[in-house]
C-alpha cells in the first residue's frame, strides 16, 4: 500500500533532447519509484510537448499511488504567471503560450510552470550543494544550452538568463554550454577555457558567493574544474539529472499548500 503520510508531487523537466518525469518526496527530494524519460517531439510544439507530459504524469502518478499529485513542469524559457516568453532549444511557436492554462487543462488539475534552470536551482539549494549556502549563488545547468538559477540568500530571483550574454559577439552559451565542447571536438581543458571565460563574465557583473556547476557534465567534474580561474568558489551540483524533476515537484507542492 502507498504510503498515505508522504508528501508526493510529480516534477517534469522539459529539454531539447528528451521530457524526463518522476514523483518526488517533497521531503527528502528522492525520487519516488522510476524516472520515465521520452524524446521530445520533433518539432517541438506546445501542443505536441503537452500530449507527451500530460501522458507521463499520468502514468507517474499512476505509477506512484498519487494520481492527485501536484505537477510542477520545467521548461527551457522565461516563464512569467504560466506564460513562455522566449524559446531556447524548442520551438519557437512556445513564445507567447499559456503553458499553465494548457497544461491544467489536460492534465485536469492546475500545474505550475518555471524556467528549466530555476528549477534545478530550487532542487539543488535545498538538497544538494547549495544547502545553508548565504549570499549570491549561482547554479548554472550546462547541457544543450547554459541555463542560470540567482539565489540571494537562498531566495530564487527567477529568470536570469544568462547563457544568452553576450561574449564575443554571439550568445555565450554557444561556446560554454556542454554540448559546445562535443560540437566543436574540443579537450576537457580547452573546453574549460571557453566556460571560464563565461564564467569570469558574471563575476564581473555579480560577484557570486558560490557559483554551482549542474547538468550530466557535472559528473565530470575533475575533468574541468581544476583548470578554471574564476574568484568564487566553483563546485559540482550534486542531483545532476534529477535536479529539474525534484526542483519543478518542489515549486508545484508549495504552490498547493495552503
Amino acid at each position: 500500500m502507498p504510503d498515505v503520510t508522504r508528501r508526493i508531487a510529480i516534477g517534469v523537466d522539459v529539454g531539447g533532447s528528451g521530457v524526463k518525469c518522476g514523483a518526488v518526496d517533497i521531503a527528502t527530494g528522492q525520487l519516488v519509484g522510476a524516472r520515465r524519460r521520452v524524446a521530445t517531439p520533433q518539432p517541438s510544439t506546445p501542443a505536441a510537448v503537452v500530449g507527451v507530459i500530460a501522458r507521463l504524469v499520468e502514468r507517474i502518478g499512476r505509477e506512484a499511488g498519487a494520481p492527485g499529485a501536484p505537477v510542477g513542469v520545467g521548461v527551457p524559457s522565461v516563464v512569467i504567471e504560466g506564460v513562455t516568453k522566449t524559446a531556447a532549444n524548442i520551438d519557437p511557436t512556445w513564445i507567447g503560450f499559456d503553458a499553465g492554462r494548457a497544461l491544467g487543462a489536460s492534465i485536469g488539475r492546475p500545474v505550475v510552470v518555471l524556467n528549466d534552470a530555476d528549477a534545478a536551482g530550487i532542487a539543488e539549494m535545498r538538497f544538494g550543494a547549495g544547502v545553508g549556502k548565504a549570499g549570491t549563488v549561482f547554479v548554472l545547468t550546462l547541457g544543450t544550452g547554459l541555463g542560470s538559477a540567482l539565489f540571494i540568500n537562498g531566495v530564487l530571483v527567477p529568470n536570469t538568463e544568462l547563457g544568452h550574454m553576450e561574449i564575443r559577439g554571439r550568445d555565450a552559451e554557444r561556446r560554454s554550454a556542454a554540448v559546445a565542447r562535443i560540437r566543436r571536438g574540443l579537450s576537457w581543458k580547452a573546453w574549460s577555457g571557453d566556460l571560464d571565460e563565461h564564467l569570469h563574465a558574471i563575476d564581473r557583473l555579480f560577484w557570486p558567493t558560490l557559483i554551482i556547476l549542474g547538468g550530466g557534465v557535472s559528473k565530470n567534474a575533475d575533468r574541468f574544474l581544476p583548470y578554471l580561474t574564476v574568484r568564487p568558489p566553483v563546485v559540482p551540483a550534486q542531483l545532476r539529472n534529477d535536479a529539474g524533476i525534484v526542483g519543478a515537484a518542489m515549486a508545484a507542492e508549495e504552490a498547493a499548500a495552503p
